[in-house]
């Protein structure tokens, strides 16, 4: 118990004091607030270090895609991978819920870091144009885009099916995609306590090559990153 209220407090009070340290960056050239995101990702390995005594372990860095375009597709069980992916990718860009924006400081951040966001079950003239702001963030930047196919955090035993739109993705990119699988939620849950001396396994598949069909490329994609939290769990 002490362990989680030392945890949550040190956590958020870091995550705030990098936020405002990086206030006035929001007038500043992008990669200056990208540099605070990594900050918030080395911050939250920090902590569950110390406060959890949490053993962060990165497997298949030699899978990483280099020197052309891709886009990550990663499963979801807590906070932790929207920190810390980013200390691993060239700051990825995140596709994301559009409340989030809203959110005030914190959704002036992910709208600085060029962030897409589509309103979920709705058809809006924003989402009609989700596409095309996708293509024209791949086309006009070097940062991988990244997507959460699972939509929302999961139960690590949970194994909902993939949400289409990644593999429209996919499909409209015509780019590589570097499976992520990690098992996060055995640490740090969506809800309830953070669990102490355990491991969290951040496992970054083979790519897989452009050119599937969209049925085939979201079968292959949900059983790869399954099948290693299987393993890894």
């Amino acid at each position: 118990m002490i362990r989680n209220i030392l945890f949550t407090f040190f956590f958020f009070l870091g995550i705030t004091l990098i936020s405002i340290i990086f206030f006035p960056s929001l007038l500043l050239p992008r990669k200056i607030v990208l540099f605070g995101g990594k900050l918030m990702g080395y911050w939250s390995a920090v902590c569950l270090k110390i406060f959890l005594s949490t053993k962060i372990i990165i497997k298949g860095k030699e899978n990483i895609i280099n020197n052309e375009k891709f886009f990550i597709a990663s499963s979801h069980q807590s906070m932790f991978e929207t920190f810390f992916l980013q200390t691993i990718f060239n700051s990825p860009v995140f596709i994301l819920k559009k409340e989030l924006l809203l959110i005030p400081i914190f959704g002036w951040y992910l709208k600085k870091i060029g962030s897409i966001s589509i309103n979920r079950n709705k058809t809006t003239k924003e989402n009609l144009n989700f596409f095309d702001d996708i293509s024209r963030v791949v086309t006009n930047s070097s940062r991988p885009l990244i997507i959460f196919p699972q939509a929302t955090r999961v139960l690590p035993a949970e194994r909902p099916p993939f949400k289409k739109g990644v593999a429209r993705i996919y499909d409209e990119l015509k780019i590589k995609c570097q499976p992520v699988a990690i098992n996060s939620g055995y640490v740090w849950p969506k809800e309830g306590k953070k669990k102490p001396n355990k491991e969290i396994t951040v496992s970054i598949l083979k790519p897989i090559k452009s050119g599937l069909e969209k049925d085939q490329f979201i079968k292959y994609l949900e059983n790869e990153i399954y099948s290693e939290l299987d393993i890894i769990n």
